[in-house]
């Protein structure tokens, strides 16, 4: 089916009874109640610093990123220059410059709209999962239904409980810690994709690297990290291509 010919809603109803909406939507359903831990800390974060009820709600809803909201709020807290609160959003999220990168060859063919939205419902875990799933860097019909089913569960597995952390802020104490079973569900997904030489190397370099930088201002360690883990984990499969097609020329060369 030709998704552009079609209006907003006739799109949105295609994808939704496409099988593979419901096949993201399991996949992240895994991860849901570790980014609700984290989201649910992050409302209540959000008010504890000093936020109105309706100033964090749009926070929420506008910023949609975990790490931004958390890195922001003690400047905000303490009143820090517009610019540099903006400044620091944009260092902790440089990371999805690199993933927007790796998503344009399954999306680019879509509308200007499209694309928008997809950047704003993208987030770490949809990118593992959608890459552990599609790891060929070509478009199929299945993606876009795959990635909103992804998206829209991990929306509102953030969104809800953010919401009721917000609205709940003075009932939950955030010595709690439950920011880090989202950490936690990261790691999960994370440990179940180390399946070669290449994500070994990838996931190896990066943790290194996220230490070695830790000391840098603005949590630039993240994109420190996700630097070196590309460059490596591109390295290391070009090596690994390499050694694989040795022998198949030495045995050609051996043949009289």
């Amino acid at each position: 089916m030709n998704l552009a010919a079609l209006t907003l809603g006739q799109r949105a109803r295609s994808i939704v009874k496409d099988p593979f909406f419901w096949v993201g939507s399991r996949e992240m359903a895994g991860t849901a109640l570790g980014i609700a831990a984290w989201g649910l800390v992050t409302g209540v974060a959000m008010v504890k610093s000093g936020l109105s009820v309706p100033l964090a709600l749009f926070m929420g809803l506008t910023v949609y990123a975990g790490s931004a909201q958390l890195a922001v709020l003690p400047l905000m807290a303490v009143g820090a220059p517009l610019w540099v609160v903006w400044f620091t959003a944009i260092c902790v999220n440089l990371r999805f410059v690199i993933l927007s990168s790796m998503w344009r060859s399954y999306f680019e063919h879509l509308s200007l709209r499209h694309r928008l939205g997809i950047a704003y419902f993208s987030g770490d875990v949809i990118f593992v999962n959608f890459m552990r799933r599609y790891p060929e860097a070509r478009p199929q019909a299945e993606q876009v239904p795959y990635f909103w089913g992804a998206s829209l569960t991990n929306w509102l597995a953030w969104q809800i409980p953010s919401t009721l952390g917000i609205f709940l802020a003075d009932q939950i104490p955030l010595s709690w810690g439950l920011g880090f079973a989202g950490v936690l569900a990261l790691l999960g997904v994370l440990l179940s994709m180390l399946n070669d030489r290449a994500t070994w190397v990838a996931s190896i370099v990066a943790c290194t690297a996220a230490v070695a930088a830790f000391a840098l201002p603005l949590k630039l360690n993240i994109l420190v990290a996700i630097a070196a883990a590309v460059a490596a984990g591109l390295m290391a499969e070009q090596l690994q291509k390499r050694a694989q097609q040795l022998p198949a020329v030495e045995r050609k060369e051996k043949q009289p």
